[in-house]
Formats: structure tokens, sequence, C-alpha cells
């Protein structure tokens, strides 16, 4: 049974004051900027200084003022790569280009993933079955036409329902994002599976897979994507079996928050603005 309305809306407003309030250590690298939580460890089991480049180690952090992300520092976040925000009101940019890497199972339907994520779901996989569970990427990067194709096809069954065209495409998009507004197009989003359970569906939050991944897949950069209880911000409905990698440092700071991606962006756009953040 779903929480009161006014009891997700005061957690929620809980969660943006923790993101808002982490203090967070800062560290410039080449080319990128990483962050690492200073409050809390980012990685759980591993030390602080373990998540950071070298450069991080040797004492080049600053510290911020008063435990509040700066302006400068929230843009930092918005501007790394692995941040792209690509839902149905954000359509990824024109012209967006990565290098994949494949790491799908032998079913897998899309086998890449960007090379980053890709290495680190072999890590995590590795890890993962150190521990005798066996998890397994089976759809990753899709070109835009592959997407349009699942979309035309995911309205086409609501056609078949009975639904006007206008409800076909609306209840379609709850489900499989338009093209050009999916977030498989940038590679960083992974459908998992294991073969306890093959199908991409609720059942899988049932399996050790999907256990494992929730204690453990921060620590390899990965984030629940579509959580429970919040379809109303994300407008996808509850998938556990979706995962976007977003790099270790910032999964540990959306896991700390208890904020869905959508929300954790807004408040890290505020914060660049220069707007105060009370939820």
């Amino acid at each position: 049974m779903s929480a009161h309305p006014s009891r997700r809306h005061h957690r929620r407003r809980r969660a943006i004051r923790r993101v808002a309030g982490l203090t967070l250590a800062v560290c410039l690298a080449v080319g990128a900027v990483s962050f690492v939580l200073h409050r809390k460890q980012a990685v759980p089991g591993a030390s602080a200084a373990s998540a950071l480049p070298d450069t991080a180690a040797s004492g080049s952090a600053a510290e911020t003022e008063n435990g509040l992300l700066t302006a400068q520092q929230a843009q930092a976040l918005l501007d790394d790569p692995r941040m792209v925000l690509v839902n149905h009101t954000h359509k990824l940019a024109d012209g967006y280009t990565i290098t994949t890497k494949k790491c799908g199972s032998s079913t897998a339907i899309n086998k890449d993933l960007q090379t980053e994520a890709a290495d680190a779901f072999f890590a995590m996989q590795a890890a993962a079955a150190k521990d005798g569970v066996d998890i397994r990427m089976q759809s990753g990067y899709r070109s835009v036409d592959y997407q349009t194709k699942l979309y035309n096809n995911k309205t086409q069954y609501y056609r078949d329902q009975g639904c006007s065209e206008a409800d076909a495409r609306a209840k379609a998009a709850t489900i499989v994002n338009p093209p050009g507004y999916s977030e498989h197009a940038t590679g960083l989003a992974a459908d998992l599976n294991t073969p306890e359970h093959t199908s991409l569906d609720e059942g899988f939050e049932n399996t050790a897979a999907f256990r494992w991944l929730c204690q453990h897949a921060v620590q390899y950069g990965f984030i629940l994507r579509y959580p429970k209880e919040a379809e109303a911000v994300t407008e996808i409905t509850y998938e556990p079996w979706h995962w976007r990698y977003v790099g270790p440092e910032n999964a540990a700071l959306i896991s700390q928050s208890g904020l869905c991606f959508e929300d954790a962006i807004a408040v890290l756009q505020k914060l660049a603005a220069g707007q105060s953040v009370t939820g």
C-alpha cells in the first residue's frame, strides 16, 4: 500500500534538505570534477579517499562552507556527462555521441553500454558472483531507430485495446519512452536480470540479484532509476530491473538523499542558480 501523500511529502522535504546540506570534499581532476561525501562514506565498506583519484588523496580537496554545496559545485555535478537527465521533458541533445563496449549476456537484446558504464558493470557483476549472485545485462544502449520501434509497438498494443490515438501514446509513454527521450540512448541505462528471473518485470524485485543490487550497486556507480513512490515524478512505472550509471560518487550522493534522479537534479539546479532549497 502506498504511503499517505502528506507522509511522502514530508519524506521528500527531508530528502531535499539532505541533498542541500551534505558536506562534500571537492577534487579537481584532469578535465572533470570528482565529489566524495565528507559526512558519510561515499562507498559502503570503503574509505572516502578510495573513491577519489590520486590527486584527491594527496590533499587537493577543499571543503565547502557551512556544509552546503556552492553554486559552482552544484553546476559541476550537473555538467558531469554521467548525470545527463533524459526523460519525457528532457530530450537527448542532437548529435550526442558515445563510445560503447559489449557487456550483455548471450541472450541480451542490446549488448552495449557506454565504455565506463560497461567497465563498472563488469566489476559489479564480478563482485556479485563472489557472493554467489548472478547478475546479467539484458538491454543497454539503444539507437533512436530501435527506440522508435519499441515505442510504436507499445502504442499499437494500446490501440488494439481500444484506446484513442492520444491515450495509446500516453499509455505507451509510461512504459517505453518516446524516441529521443529514452536514457537508453545515453548508453548509461542498463536493464538487468538473472537466470532465476529472466523477464524484465516487477518479479525481479523478489530475486537475490535485486536484493544484492539494492545493497551494493551504489558502490559501482549505479542507482535504481525508477523507484516505487516516485512514479508521479519520473512518469515511468516502477522498474526494479532498470539501473542507471552515474558514477560512484554521484550515486552515493543521490542514494543518501533518498530522492529520485529527477528530484536530485532539480535540487542541484536550484543550488547552481543560487536559490535556496527548503523542500
